[in-house]
């Protein structure tokens, strides 16, 4: 299989520390994708030009990187991210759901501030960076339930994937007050896998 990523892209990250944490290295090829560039090949491969993007055995394409995170693990008929059922199950999936709020958001921050300096909106970072504060305000508060102190879990590593954005944005100030959520990030991104996809770490590349 090949999965399509960008080095800094959080949503690619998600995709590839699953890719790790399931022991897929050898059957799941990356490939950098070139993104947001005029003609780029890969628009041929994904018409959206999106990240992560995985290309099936059966030459089938899937976007998106909770439909693929789920696929990759469920491969081996032994899903380790899978939700359990009941009240606890509805607690990850409502904590996943905050987490990719904070993504999302700190996305939209990130790409403004990419863009030439006379073309970013100064209203649409504010509200982000806003946005971005009581979210993390928001995740003091939770950063204690017991989906985000057990097992890995699709919680957890959406979650440290947003906060990691920190590195690509240094106006992502979320560790002041929060010495909770800071304890919680440094014991998650000491793990192997969080280490190997930190931005600025060397994807290897094909094709």
């Amino acid at each position: 299989m090949k999965l399509y990523i960008t080095p800094g892209s959080p949503y690619a990250r998600m995709a590839r520390i699953v890719v790790l944490e399931k022991g897929l290295e050898r059957r799941v090829e990356m490939i950098t994708a070139k993104t947001r560039t005029v003609d780029s090949p890969y628009y041929g491969i994904n018409p959206s030009g999106r990240v992560p993007y995985l290309v099936r055995d059966d030459g089938v394409g899937m976007e998106d990187s909770a439909l693929i995170c789920d696929y990759l693990d469920r491969l081996d008929g032994k899903p380790k991210f899978a939700l359990p059922r009941g009240d606890e199950g509805w607690e990850a999936r409502r904590l996943e759901a905050l987490a990719r709020s904070l993504m999302d958001g700190l996305s939209v921050w990130l790409r403004e501030i990419l863009r030439p300096e006379n073309e970013r909106s100064p209203g649409v970072i504010r509200h982000e960076a806003d946005r971005a504060q009581r979210l993390a305000d928001a995740w003091e508060r939770d950063i204690g339930r017991p989906p985000m102190r057990g097992a890995l879990n699709m919680a957890q590593i959406t979650l440290a994937c947003a906060l990691g954005i920190e590195a690509r944005n240094p106006g992502f100030l979320w560790r002041p007050r929060h010495p909770g959520l800071c304890d919680w990030y440094e014991r998650i991104a000491a793990g192997p896998s969080f280490k190997a996809t930190a931005p600025g770490i060397p994807t290897r590349t094909a094709g």
